[in-house]
């Protein structure tokens, strides 16, 4: 991969690189692509969200909606 050159384990920058490229010759672009995207850390704060969609519902909206 890097031949005899030391690697600056502490440079983000660099180990990003490495990482990237070990990633795209294994995987392929796509693949690397697909894997990336599983650590996207996203948007929003889902808790916060969540609280504030389900403030008004209750276990028997729950049980109506799925039937029971």
């Amino acid at each position: 991969m890097n031949g005899n050159v030391a690697i600056d384990y502490r440079n983000p920058n660099a180990i990003r690189k490495l990482g990237i490229d070990a990633l795209t010759k294994e995987l392929g672009a796509v693949g690397m692509v697909y894997f990336i995207r599983q650590f996207d850390k996203g948007e929003g704060d889902y808790t916060a969200e969540r609280e504030q969609l389900l403030a008004d519902v209750t276990i028997e909206d729950i049980e109506r909606h799925i039937g029971k």
